[in-house]
């Protein structure tokens, strides 16, 4: 697993946010938030541009969100999405290079690390970005950003 092990502190700008919630078993419910999700981009794309493909998730309460960054306040967005506008703030990112059956050793890497390095969390959303996009990139070269919200 190519995984960085020393965090870079960033600010997550305040983003518009589109999503699918769900909630248990990240291993079940991940997969189905994003079919679901994936399903409403052509229409979510008549009236909004997406810069973004990123799911939010908070590891005690299970809720899991998978959706996109959008460069405006969406316009008539598909009825099953939920809209908020995600605050961002300071978070410590780790960087995965690989697939993305790499995403839960990583993800469990890197709270590990946090646990190890005194790393403060704040109470919220911890994000998955997806920097690069699977339908073009090799998945050996694929780049996901995992940021914990750091204190």
């Amino acid at each position: 697993m190519n995984l960085t092990e020393v965090p870079e502190i960033v600010h997550w700008p305040e983003t518009h946010y589109v999503f699918v919630e769900a909630t248990g078993p990240f291993m079940q419910t991940a997969p189905a938030a994003w079919g679901s999700a994936h399903a409403l981009v052509p229409e979510l794309q008549q009236h909004n541009q997406i810069t973004g493909y990123m799911s939010l998730y908070k590891r005690e309460q299970q809720i899991y969100r998978a959706g996109f960054a959008l460069a405006a306040a969406p316009v008539q967005p598909p009825e099953s999405l939920a809209y908020e506008l995600f605050p961002g703030g300071k978070y410590s990112r780790f960087v995965l290079t690989g697939p993305f059956s790499d995403l839960g050793p990583a993800s469990g890497r890197v709270f590990q690390i946090v646990a190890e390095m005194g790393i403060e969390m704040r109470d919220d959303f911890c994000i998955e970005h997806y920097v690069t996009d699977p339908r073009v990139t090799p998945a050996d070269q694929l780049i996901t950003h995992i940021l914990i919200p750091t204190a």
